[in-house]
């Protein structure tokens, strides 16, 4: 793993624990020689990130739409700053430059972006991990919201397994080391299901 695409708030958020997990990601992210992919904010947790890799000697490359270069919360400091057209594009062009992906606690854009890769993986479009840093429990809602899809069947087991979740960066690490993409089909309970009627 060479770089790893982190998404988070463009607030810092209402605990210090959120940007004392920032600053650790990052550290240990310059520490590794993983290369931190962003998008390229000054601000919130994505500026704390961002400051602790470099901090540390790492590299960090972050993608911004202009419109957002334009309201002055682009980060000035980066080794690369790659300016796009849309937030489709920008979305895009981090998937093609992280090996995996993970998100720390944010807002509806944290969230969005990192369902759309956990659907990208449920998909077979993409088999780079995915992982949720659930600092402070942050993310204790959507992982009881994960299990209850499965119990209704909308998501299968093995797919819901697919998604890292924890809150201890060592065993994040370790675990998209070793990352084996799931096989389960989304629709396999439902095929069967059909099957047997």
């Amino acid at each position: 793993m060479k770089s790893l695409c982190v998404y988070c708030g463009s607030n810092s958020g209402a605990h210090p624990a959120y940007a004392e997990a920032a600053i650790a990601l990052g550290t240990r992210m310059a520490r590794d020689g993983i290369r931190l992919v962003y998008g390229g904010g000054n601000i919130g947790l994505m500026g704390t990130v961002a400051d602790a890799v470099l901090a540390a000697g790492g590299e960090v490359v972050g993608v911004i739409p202009k419109h957002l270069v334009d309201m002055e919360v682009a980060h000035a400091g980066l080794t690369e700053l790659e300016v796009v057209g849309s937030m489709h594009q920008r979305k895009s062009r981090m998937f093609d430059l992280a090996d995996a992906f993970v998100a720390m606690p944010g807002g509806f854009g944290t969230l969005e972006e990192i369902v759309e890769m956990f659907t990208w993986r449920q998909l077979g479009i993409s088999e780079k991990p995915c992982a949720l840093l659930d600092v402070n429990g942050y993310y204790r809602p959507l992982v009881a919201m994960m299990d209850r899809m499965v119990e209704e069947r909308f998501l299968h087991p093995g797919q819901r397994e697919d998604m890292w979740t924890g809150d201890d960066i060592d065993a994040m690490f370790d675990w998209m080391r070793g990352y084996q993409p799931a096989q389960a089909s989304k629709w396999l309970d439902e095929k069967r299901s059909r099957e047997l009627r």
